[in-house]
Protein backbone atom coordinates (compact mmCIF):
# COMPACT_ATOMS: atom_id res chain seq x y z
CA UNK A 1 0.00 0.00 0.00
CA UNK A 2 1.45 3.34 -0.68
CA UNK A 3 2.03 5.99 2.46
CA UNK A 4 -0.29 7.95 3.60
CA UNK A 5 0.83 12.10 2.41
CA UNK A 6 3.00 13.22 5.59
CA UNK A 7 0.73 16.56 6.01
CA UNK A 8 -2.60 15.11 6.79
CA UNK A 9 -3.96 13.40 9.23
CA UNK A 10 -2.81 9.27 10.18
CA UNK A 11 -5.17 6.19 9.85
CA UNK A 12 -7.30 5.92 12.39
CA UNK A 13 -6.79 9.75 13.42
CA UNK A 14 -10.77 10.32 13.41
CA UNK A 15 -11.96 7.57 15.80
CA UNK A 16 -8.41 8.04 17.73
CA UNK A 17 -8.67 9.40 21.81
CA UNK A 18 -8.45 13.15 20.41
CA UNK A 19 -10.81 12.60 17.61
CA UNK A 20 -12.87 10.79 19.59
CA UNK A 21 -13.32 13.59 22.11
CA UNK A 22 -13.43 16.36 19.44
CA UNK A 23 -17.00 14.38 18.19
CA UNK A 24 -17.98 14.31 21.64
CA UNK A 25 -17.74 18.47 21.92
CA UNK A 26 -18.92 18.59 18.66
CA UNK A 27 -22.26 16.52 19.35
CA UNK A 28 -23.05 18.63 22.59
CA UNK A 29 -22.63 21.82 20.66
CA UNK A 30 -24.74 21.04 17.54
CA UNK A 31 -27.39 20.12 19.68
CA UNK A 32 -27.12 22.88 21.89
CA UNK A 33 -28.40 24.40 18.53
CA UNK A 34 -31.99 22.64 18.85
CA UNK A 35 -32.24 23.69 22.50
CA UNK A 36 -31.78 27.38 22.00
CA UNK A 37 -34.25 26.77 18.63
CA UNK A 38 -36.65 25.92 21.06
CA UNK A 39 -36.41 28.55 23.44
CA UNK A 40 -36.48 30.98 20.43
CA UNK A 41 -40.09 29.43 19.40
CA UNK A 42 -43.26 32.04 20.39
CA UNK A 43 -44.32 30.73 23.39
CA UNK A 44 -48.18 29.82 22.12
CA UNK A 45 -46.10 27.64 19.79
CA UNK A 46 -43.67 26.46 21.50
CA UNK A 47 -43.42 22.65 21.31
CA UNK A 48 -43.41 20.30 24.40
CA UNK A 49 -40.40 18.43 25.86
CA UNK A 50 -42.19 15.03 24.89
CA UNK A 51 -42.28 16.48 21.37
CA UNK A 52 -39.55 18.40 20.90
CA UNK A 53 -37.83 15.17 21.96
CA UNK A 54 -39.74 13.05 19.22
CA UNK A 55 -38.77 15.77 16.76
CA UNK A 56 -34.93 16.20 17.15
CA UNK A 57 -33.94 12.79 18.15
CA UNK A 58 -34.98 12.11 14.61
CA UNK A 59 -32.19 14.50 13.58
CA UNK A 60 -29.74 12.88 16.17
CA UNK A 61 -30.20 9.54 14.64
CA UNK A 62 -29.66 11.00 11.07
CA UNK A 63 -26.57 12.71 11.93
CA UNK A 64 -25.06 10.11 13.67
CA UNK A 65 -25.57 7.71 10.40
CA UNK A 66 -24.45 10.16 8.19
CA UNK A 67 -21.39 11.14 10.71
CA UNK A 68 -20.43 7.42 10.79
CA UNK A 69 -20.63 7.08 7.32
CA UNK A 70 -18.24 9.38 6.68
CA UNK A 71 -15.74 8.23 9.17
CA UNK A 72 -16.10 4.86 7.37
CA UNK A 73 -15.79 6.05 3.83
CA UNK A 74 -13.12 8.56 4.62
CA UNK A 75 -10.60 5.53 5.93
CA UNK A 76 -11.52 3.89 3.55
CA UNK A 77 -8.46 4.73 0.83
CA UNK A 78 -4.57 5.66 1.72
CA UNK A 79 -6.05 9.90 0.95
CA UNK A 80 -6.22 12.06 4.19
CA UNK A 81 -8.91 10.99 5.92
CA UNK A 82 -9.03 14.21 7.01
CA UNK A 83 -9.55 15.76 3.93
CA UNK A 84 -12.12 13.06 2.79
CA UNK A 85 -13.93 13.56 5.95
CA UNK A 86 -14.46 17.13 5.18
CA UNK A 87 -15.61 16.42 1.41
CA UNK A 88 -17.45 14.82 2.57
CA UNK A 89 -19.26 16.53 4.79
CA UNK A 90 -19.49 19.93 2.27
CA UNK A 91 -21.09 17.59 -0.50
CA UNK A 92 -23.41 16.65 2.68
CA UNK A 93 -24.40 20.10 3.65
CA UNK A 94 -24.93 21.33 0.19
CA UNK A 95 -26.27 18.66 -2.54
CA UNK A 96 -27.01 16.56 0.72
CA UNK A 97 -29.21 19.18 2.19
CA UNK A 98 -31.20 19.53 -1.27
CA UNK A 99 -31.54 15.86 -0.96
CA UNK A 100 -32.90 15.87 2.75
CA UNK A 101 -35.54 18.65 1.66
CA UNK A 102 -36.88 16.90 -1.32
CA UNK A 103 -37.23 13.62 0.35
CA UNK A 104 -38.83 15.03 2.91
CA UNK A 105 -40.96 16.54 0.59
CA UNK A 106 -41.92 13.79 -1.75
CA UNK A 107 -42.14 11.47 1.57
CA UNK A 108 -44.44 13.86 3.62
CA UNK A 109 -47.24 13.97 -0.09
CA UNK A 110 -47.08 10.20 0.11
CA UNK A 111 -48.17 9.69 3.21
CA UNK A 112 -51.05 12.35 3.23
CA UNK A 113 -51.66 11.04 -0.11
CA UNK A 114 -52.21 7.61 1.58
CA UNK A 115 -53.67 9.14 4.54
CA UNK A 116 -50.99 7.93 6.97
CA UNK A 117 -51.86 10.41 9.95
CA UNK A 118 -49.28 8.97 12.10
CA UNK A 119 -46.29 9.23 9.81
CA UNK A 120 -46.61 12.86 8.54
CA UNK A 121 -43.20 14.03 9.97
CA UNK A 122 -44.19 16.31 13.26
CA UNK A 123 -48.11 14.46 13.90
CA UNK A 124 -47.76 12.15 16.72
CA UNK A 125 -51.39 12.05 17.75
CA UNK A 126 -53.09 13.30 20.86
CA UNK A 127 -51.33 11.97 23.24
CA UNK A 128 -48.02 11.42 21.95
CA UNK A 129 -47.43 7.85 20.90
CA UNK A 130 -44.33 6.49 20.12
CA UNK A 131 -45.12 3.88 17.62
CA UNK A 132 -45.71 7.14 15.18
CA UNK A 133 -42.20 8.39 16.68
CA UNK A 134 -40.75 5.19 15.86
CA UNK A 135 -42.66 5.03 12.14
CA UNK A 136 -41.13 8.53 11.55
CA UNK A 137 -37.58 7.48 12.51
CA UNK A 138 -37.62 4.56 10.24
CA UNK A 139 -38.92 7.00 7.38
CA UNK A 140 -36.06 10.16 8.18
CA UNK A 141 -33.44 7.38 8.14
CA UNK A 142 -34.27 6.32 4.82
CA UNK A 143 -33.75 9.25 3.45
CA UNK A 144 -30.67 9.44 4.60
CA UNK A 145 -29.50 6.66 3.58
CA UNK A 146 -30.98 7.88 0.25
CA UNK A 147 -28.72 11.02 0.45
CA UNK A 148 -25.54 9.42 1.44
CA UNK A 149 -26.20 6.79 -1.18
CA UNK A 150 -25.84 10.02 -3.76
CA UNK A 151 -23.48 11.28 -2.19
CA UNK A 152 -21.09 8.76 -2.34
CA UNK A 153 -21.80 8.17 -6.29
CA UNK A 154 -21.17 11.74 -6.50
CA UNK A 155 -17.46 10.95 -4.78
CA UNK A 156 -16.95 8.22 -7.59
CA UNK A 157 -16.38 11.28 -10.17
CA UNK A 158 -12.73 11.92 -10.58
CA UNK A 159 -10.96 14.69 -9.61
CA UNK A 160 -11.69 15.07 -5.97
CA UNK A 161 -7.99 14.27 -5.06
CA UNK A 162 -6.89 17.88 -6.28
CA UNK A 163 -9.57 19.44 -4.30
CA UNK A 164 -8.11 17.29 -0.79
CA UNK A 165 -4.70 18.68 -2.01
CA UNK A 166 -6.21 22.54 -1.71
CA UNK A 167 -8.58 22.14 1.37
CA UNK A 168 -6.01 21.13 4.12
CA UNK A 169 -2.59 20.52 2.41
CA UNK A 170 -1.20 24.17 3.82
CA UNK A 171 -2.02 22.99 7.27
CA UNK A 172 1.32 21.37 8.53
CA UNK A 173 0.09 19.94 11.82
CA UNK A 174 -2.31 16.75 11.73
CA UNK A 175 -4.03 18.00 15.23
CA UNK A 176 -5.00 21.20 14.11
CA UNK A 177 -6.24 19.81 11.14
CA UNK A 178 -8.35 17.44 13.19
CA UNK A 179 -9.88 20.36 14.98
CA UNK A 180 -10.66 22.13 12.00
CA UNK A 181 -12.50 19.05 9.85
CA UNK A 182 -13.83 17.57 13.48
CA UNK A 183 -14.83 20.72 15.33
CA UNK A 184 -14.64 23.83 13.50
CA UNK A 185 -16.41 23.74 10.40
CA UNK A 186 -18.48 21.06 11.48
CA UNK A 187 -20.22 23.17 14.04
CA UNK A 188 -20.90 25.92 12.25
CA UNK A 189 -22.48 23.95 9.26
CA UNK A 190 -24.63 21.55 11.59
CA UNK A 191 -25.95 24.42 13.59
CA UNK A 192 -27.50 25.86 10.32
CA UNK A 193 -28.49 22.42 8.85
CA UNK A 194 -29.99 21.37 12.30
CA UNK A 195 -31.99 24.73 12.76
CA UNK A 196 -33.58 23.98 8.95
CA UNK A 197 -34.17 20.75 9.10
CA UNK A 198 -36.03 21.07 12.37
CA UNK A 199 -38.33 23.65 10.56
CA UNK A 200 -38.70 21.15 8.06
CA UNK A 201 -39.96 18.27 10.22
CA UNK A 202 -41.64 19.50 12.84
CA UNK A 203 -45.12 20.18 13.28
CA UNK A 204 -46.41 23.21 11.49
CA UNK A 205 -48.87 25.34 14.05
CA UNK A 206 -51.50 26.57 12.16
CA UNK A 207 -54.81 28.42 13.96
CA UNK A 208 -55.68 25.89 16.07
CA UNK A 209 -59.14 27.67 17.77
CA UNK A 210 -61.10 27.75 14.04
CA UNK A 211 -64.89 27.17 15.24
CA UNK A 212 -66.57 25.08 12.48
CA UNK A 213 -70.12 26.78 11.93
CA UNK A 214 -73.07 25.44 9.95
CA UNK A 215 -69.92 23.86 8.28
CA UNK A 216 -67.70 27.03 7.76
CA UNK A 217 -64.73 27.67 9.35
CA UNK A 218 -64.76 30.86 11.35
CA UNK A 219 -61.93 32.25 13.43
CA UNK A 220 -62.57 33.43 16.93
CA UNK A 221 -61.65 37.04 15.56
CA UNK A 222 -63.43 37.43 12.54
CA UNK A 223 -66.83 36.32 14.43
CA UNK A 224 -65.81 39.32 17.16
CA UNK A 225 -65.19 41.40 13.87
CA UNK A 226 -68.61 40.44 12.32
CA UNK A 227 -70.20 40.59 16.31
CA UNK A 228 -69.01 44.41 16.64
CA UNK A 229 -69.86 45.46 12.99
CA UNK A 230 -73.68 43.98 13.67
CA UNK A 231 -73.41 45.54 16.91
CA UNK A 232 -72.26 49.19 15.92
CA UNK A 233 -74.13 49.30 12.54
CA UNK A 234 -77.54 51.83 12.43
CA UNK A 235 -79.47 49.35 11.14
CA UNK A 236 -80.74 47.10 14.04
CA UNK A 237 -82.92 44.16 12.68
CA UNK A 238 -85.59 44.00 15.22
CA UNK A 239 -89.35 43.16 15.06
CA UNK A 240 -91.14 46.31 14.34
CA UNK A 241 -94.57 44.85 15.77
CA UNK A 242 -92.93 43.39 18.84
CA UNK A 243 -91.16 46.51 19.74
CA UNK A 244 -94.38 48.90 18.92
CA UNK A 245 -96.59 46.42 21.00
CA UNK A 246 -94.03 46.88 23.72
CA UNK A 247 -93.89 50.79 23.72
CA UNK A 248 -97.82 50.93 23.56
CA UNK A 249 -98.08 48.86 26.51
CA UNK A 250 -95.71 51.20 28.49
CA UNK A 251 -97.60 54.18 27.44
CA UNK A 252 -101.07 52.47 28.42
CA UNK A 253 -99.34 51.40 32.02
CA UNK A 254 -98.09 55.20 32.63
CA UNK A 255 -101.63 56.88 31.70
CA UNK A 256 -103.44 54.50 34.02
CA UNK A 257 -100.69 55.30 36.52
CA UNK A 258 -101.09 58.96 36.26
CA UNK A 259 -105.37 59.07 35.60
CA UNK A 260 -107.33 60.06 39.12
CA UNK A 261 -109.72 57.06 40.24
CA UNK A 262 -113.28 58.18 41.15
CA UNK A 263 -115.47 56.77 42.86
CA UNK A 264 -119.74 57.15 42.04
CA UNK A 265 -121.52 57.07 45.75
CA UNK A 266 -125.52 56.69 45.65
Amino acid sequence: AAPRPAHGCGSGALLGRFGVLLQALLALCAFSTLMLKRFKEPKAERRPWRIWFYDTSKQAIGALFIHFANVFLSDLTEEDPCSLYLINFILDATLGMLLIWLGVKVVSWIVQHKKYTYLVFGEYGDPPQAAAWIGQCILYLLIMVFEKTVISLVLLIPGWTKLQQILLGYIPNPQLELVLVMFVVPFIVNAIMFWVVDSLIMRKHKQKDTLDINGSTETPRARRTEESQVLLSPDMDFDQSESDQDISGLRGTNQKMKQPSYQVVI
